[in-house]
């Protein structure tokens, strides 16, 4: 009998070494079986493929995180470590995700994963090993945000919203053909080309790795994963050295990207903005020019707080701190409201373990979790909105001209050296 499921680590050294000959022998050493997850079909054919096939082992496109998940498992969510971290958003993506998801599985009566465990129980059934074949979801997550563009995480967000509160009807029966998250891929490929890279190819890499690296120890391998995986899955396993090095399909890169480079040149504009101000030597323009700076930041930002259904002292400390953090790159007003929210509004065991059970968006925004990483992320598009409008209205009744200033300043600049 299995011993449980195992995370498979694929070994890079070597790995293109491990081929199978041919077309025939891959067939009976490998037998992919590709699913939609909310298909109450998918069950089945899972089910009498293991059984016929009676392997060795069978690999899920699962790692531990969602493996733990599935089996309902209480997890711990570090809330303020994510927040210190800017990643709500992140995790709210991921939430949302998983939400439309689930739904789309309730109108068919399945969850989202069911053939997954089904594939699990199976295996026990007929004596296999159970290997989770995939990357883990979080580093999937933060390698397919950090690749967006700006505006391509906007339109994601958009097209995940619209989804969300779309009444059409879902075609159960195209999604054999790819799973959920693939559908969203797809409609998303010509805005973020970056998410089908990250969401889907690597991800076939990586499975694809694991797999041939469980040949050395199985001569039979039945592999469950979503519909949208099977083909790059083939192409990958009929030709290893295509496959990039594993410890490039796991790296998280943390150097300065786009967004940060621009969070600095506004936040550069807008200290020399600040300095001109309070070159004029006129105390009444410099006090104009703060109280501007201060009222729009911290409104905007308080105004994104209350859409979350921040608590009130979350609202009045994004309304606080918003003008100092608009001017340091290095710390966000989310991060500081959401940190308020979190300790007012402490979530609990119970409140992780509904996360998953939301039957509906009101539902979902309720739990503390789900509202405290929403604080976060919606004071932090208030603090945007604020720094930009802030910036220019601060221009526009100063009558400060940066460009002139900078200019005499730097000519000032040439005649002393």
């Amino acid at each position: 009998m299995s011993e449980g499921p195992k995370v498979c680590r694929p070994e890079s050294e070597g790995m293109s070494e491990e081929r199978v000959d041919s077309q025939e022998e891959r067939e009976k050493r490998i037998i992919i079986v590709g699913t939609a997850h909310v298909s109450p079909k998918s069950i089945k054919d899972v089910e009498e493929t293991i059984e016929r096939e009676k392997p060795q082992a069978v690999a899920v496109e699962l790692c531990m995180r969602r493996y733990l998940a599935l089996k309902g498992e209480k997890q711990d969510i570090p809330v303020v470590d994510i927040i210190k971290r800017g990643e709500a958003h992140l995790l709210l993506f991921q939430l949302l995700l998983s939400y439309f998801q689930r739904k789309i599985g309730e109108e068919y009566g399945v969850k989202p994963g069911d053939e997954m465990l089904a594939a699990i129980k199976k295996a026990e059934e007929v004596g296999a090993d159970v290997l989770l074949i995939d990357r883990d979801i979080a580093i999937t997550f933060r390698r397919f945000w950090n690749s967006l563009s700006f505006v391509e995480k906007l339109k994601i967000v958009y097209n995940l919203l619209k989804g969300l509160f779309s009444k059409d009807d879902v075609d159960v029966d195209e999604m054999l053909k790819e799973d959920v998250l693939e559908v969203m891929v797809k409609e998303f490929r010509d805005i973020a080309p970056s998410a089908a890279k990250t969401l889907i190819d690597e991800r076939d890499a990586f499975m694809a790795a694991n797999l041939i690296a469980a040949l050395k120890k199985y001569d039979k391998i039945v592999a469950v994963v979503g519909a949208g995986h099977k083909k790059g899955l083939e192409r990958f396993i009929s030709n290893p050295a295509s496959i990039p090095p594993i410890e490039k399909l796991l790296e998280v890169k943390k150097g300065i990207n786009v967004m940060n480079i621009l969070g600095y040149t506004i936040v550069a504009f807008v200290i020399m903005l600040f300095i001109a101000v309070i070159a004029t030597l006129n105390t009444g323009i410099i006090l104009k020019a703060f109280a501007y700076w201060f009222l729009i930041n911290g409104i905007l930002s308080a105004i994104g707080a209350a859409i979350a259904g921040a608590h009130p002292l979350s609202i009045l400390t994004a309304f606080c701190v918003a003008w100092l953090t608009s001017l340091n790159p290095a710390i966000a007003a989310g991060w500081v409201s959401g940190l308020v929210e979190a300790w007012k509004r402490s979530p609990t065991s119970r409140d992780i373990e509904e996360l998953s059970k939301a039957e509906s968006l009101s539902q979902l925004v309720r739990n503390r979790v789900f509202r405290i990483l929403l604080v976060a992320a919606l004071t932090n598009v208030g603090s945007i909105a604020g720094t930009i409008i802030g910036a220019w209205y601060v221009m526009q009744v100063t009558g400060i001209d940066i460009v002139e200033i900078l200019r005499e300043n730097f000519t000032h600049l040439l005649q002393i050296l």
